[in-house]
């Protein structure tokens, strides 16, 4: 799953990356800081890590392609809030919750895919129907809700430099 010779495991690293990218991202929203280069990287792995995920064979629509087009209307939004509007008055708003929900999208589907891979979670809920996997996931979409409300308290820039 994690050689990043095949398909798989170059999605697995971006996503790794775009979700460990993702939290400094967050952690500086929350505290009102701005890095641009972290910005970037998180979210063009953010933005790889869910178009990446098109690549997969499939004969239906699955939830994670639903996941993964969300993500991108998401980002879509997200990626001019920021470089176009430059975060200034609401488009600040719009930045700030796109960057918590495509975190959260990409942890969300973190959590689901070890409760498939991992042998001790998935005995826990083998079909993530049972009420592990949705206490896990009501507990990951709580402390997003958390950050969110943090981030959009955190120090508002009124324009980025260009």
């Amino acid at each position: 799953m994690f050689d990043p010779t095949t398909w798989t495991g170059f999605h697995t690293w971006l996503s790794l990356i775009a979700i460990a990218t993702g939290f400094v991202v967050l952690a500086d929203l929350i505290a009102g800081r701005d890095r641009r280069g972290w910005v970037a990287a998180f979210l063009a792995t953010a933005l790889a890590t869910s178009a990446t995920g098109f690549g997969f064979p499939f004969n239906a629509v699955l939830p994670s392609h639903i996941v993964g087009v969300v993500a991108l209307v998401v980002l879509a939004v997200t990626v001019p809030a920021r470089y176009h509007f430059r975060r200034t008055g609401r488009w600040n708003t719009v930045y700030a919750v796109g960057i918590v929900a495509s975190q959260w999208l990409l942890v969300f589907v973190a959590v689901a895919q070890a409760f498939a891979k991992v042998p001790a979670l998935q005995s826990l809920a083998p079909t993530q129907s049972e009420p592990p996997f949705a206490i896990a996931e009501g507990v990951v979409l709580l402390l997003f809700v958390l950050a969110g409300v943090a981030a959009l308290r955190g120090r508002r820039p009124s324009a980025l430099p260009a």
